[in-house]
């Protein structure tokens, strides 16, 4: 059987073609850092650092320039190899048609098809405008390259969801289900998540009220994955736009192509809790709290105050 040659170091790719309705712009490029740094800066430190060789944003051609003059290989000191694939609502698969009223993108499992032709190497997908901390990275890296890199063995690093909640309002989080072997059985959305007396609490698809104990695992869009994964999303993404391809709202989430595979048994998950506590940049006033956080994190040595001056 042939085998396709590997990069024995993977690949980061983020997803950085939205704009953030919530947040009022293109919160992956908002200064965070006490030197300017960016949430994706940070991933890309951590990246680094775990052992990946090469990072590739996904963006739109609309702020290419704006986006390739900061986001490149100088801006990190040549540490990484940088590349860049484009999204847009037109890049389907021929004998489809995009509906004329649609504004939104196909989501983050379209996006991460944009970079097929650049990948042949084990990979990690992240949001671009979320923090994960270094161990979170490094759960990724070290299963990727533990595993047979031409099976279909994936993973993802778990947070419990009282890691993950947001001072200002209500967050949208995927809800993990597992077995005993940790390995992920579904996984679903629920929305409106927030603190209330004490309680953590949120409602599903439905609008029915649930309650949540803070050690829940939660999803946080952080997946390892072999190449073989897309493979699978191109041919799930053809039957997504088979079923919904005119809806002018549906998206194709990466969980979605998840979740069609552990149904069918194509593929395993593990599910690796991650110590770290996770922030981001939901709502504008998330914004103060972000800055805060990553402060204390240079003031307590674990980031230089300058990334990319060492």
């Amino acid at each position: 059987m042939y085998y396709k040659k590997y990069n024995m170091k993977p690949t980061l790719l983020i997803p950085a073609a939205g704009m953030g309705s919530r947040y009022g712009g293109l919160k992956q490029m908002a200064e965070m850092g006490p030197s300017g740094e960016t949430l994706m800066d940070y991933s890309v430190f951590d990246a680094i650092r775990a052992g990946f060789g090469k990072v590739i944003f996904i963006i739109r051609k609309d702020f290419e320039t704006e986006f390739v003059n900061v986001f490149n290989a100088k801006r990190f000191a040549n540490k990484i190899e940088v590349e860049y694939a484009f999204q847009a609502l037109d890049k389907i698969p021929s004998g489809f048609s995009v509906n004329p009223d649609r504004l939104k993108p196909w989501g983050a499992g379209h996006a991460l098809l944009m970079a097929s032709e650049l990948i042949n190497e084990p990979f990690a997908v992240i949001n671009s405008d979320d923090f994960y901390g270094f161990e979170s990275i490094k759960i990724i890296a070290d299963h990727l390259l533990s595993v047979n890199q031409n099976s279909n063995d994936y993973c993802m690093a778990a947070f419990r969801l009282g890691n993950t909640l947001s001072e200002t309002g209500g967050v949208s989080r995927a809800i993990c289900v597992t077995n005993n072997k940790q390995e992920l059985m579904s996984i679903y959305e629920c929305h409106k998540i927030r603190k209330h007396n004490d309680q953590i609490i949120g409602v599903d698809e439905s609008e029915t009220e649930h309650g949540f104990d803070e050690n829940t695992l939660t999803s946080m869009n952080i997946w390892g994955f072999n190449p073989s994964f897309m493979k699978f999303s191109n041919d799930l993404f053809v039957d997504f736009l088979n079923k919904f391809g005119m809806d002018e709202k549906a998206e194709f989430h990466i969980p979605y192509v998840i979740g069609k595979l552990i149904e069918s048994g194509i593929a395993n998950v593990k599910v690796k809790e991650t110590p770290s506590r996770w922030f981001g940049v939901t709502w504008p006033q998330d914004r103060d709290a972000v800055v805060d956080n990553i402060k204390k994190k240079v003031l307590n040595g674990e980031y230089p105050q300058n990334l990319w001056s060492i």
